[in-house]
């Protein structure tokens, strides 16, 4: 049984600061996006944790080591360093979708993202050291199949993102709503998933549904671990089976 814990990142006021008192330069936002992600990035990683971009304006991290206080630090380093403050809602479940379901309404139920007087807010809980085990976090990390030979070497650049972009979302709208995963694309042709206890037939079948809807190859490794960090190294390792084996799907 996994017990994800799930951190919903979103930035306070973000829409109305970006125009006032009037429309920022667009090269400014994208730089501070890309650093204010790659600083919380880091932050979470330190502590065994993933976090993905989505929007920039909101993230999500998975954050099973880290405390409610490692979260309230994030916040005020942020504070500190940016222009820009963050509130974060924080869950945990069987299911990532669910967990970051509830994330999500823990920060929505104390205002909008709009909203200016909601200001750093910090609500929910976390999986406590004694409950954790070694099992907590399972990520799947896809690929798609000889990437280079099929598009980087035969397309040119922007069609080969159409085609492994193609991939992707066919893949996180089916991994989501089949089974309760939260698929990001982390560059190059790959995307981690975070998922509930899913088993070998279950990611076959994952990769059958997207061969069939976008005609898009894909292998994928499997690890667990009790973060984040160590889940994902062993899908990365397993991953590597399938590459020197040609296998699709491989469980650490």
């Amino acid at each position: 049984m996994t017990n994800t814990q799930v951190t919903l990142i979103q930035i306070d006021n973000y829409g109305p600061w970006t125009v006032t008192p009037e429309p920022r330069r667009e090269a400014d936002l994208q730089t501070m996006q890309s650093r204010l992600y790659a600083d919380i990035s880091q932050f979470v990683g330190n502590h065994g944790g993933y976090t993905f971009f989505t929007r920039f304006d909101n993230m999500i991290a998975v954050t099973n080591g880290l405390s409610l206080e490692d979260h309230a630090v994030l916040q005020e380093s942020v504070g500190n360093r940016y222009p820009v403050t963050l509130s974060l809602g924080v869950a945990t479940g069987t299911s990532p979708v669910q967990a970051l379901a509830d994330a999500t309404e823990l920060v929505q139920d104390a205002g909008s993202a709009q909203d200016k007087h909601r200001r750093e807010i910090l609500d929910g809980r976390v999986v406590e050291a004694e409950h954790g085990t070694t099992e907590d976090v399972q990520i799947a990390h896809f690929d798609v199949i000889d990437a280079t030979g099929n598009y980087t070497d035969e397309l040119n650049a922007f069609d080969t993102f159409i085609e492994i972009e193609q991939g992707y979302a066919e893949l996180m709208r089916h991994m989501r709503y089949a089974h309760d995963s939260l698929s990001f694309f982390v560059g190059g042709d790959n995307i981690i998933v975070v998922c509930p206890n899913l088993e070998e037939p279950d990611y076959r079948e994952a990769i059958a549904h997207v061969e069939d809807a976008v005609d898009v190859e894909l292998q994928v490794g499997v690890g667990r671990g009790a973060n984040a960090h160590d889940a994902g190294m062993g899908a990365k390792h397993a991953l590597e089976t399938c590459r020197a084996d040609g296998t699709r799907v491989e469980l650490e």
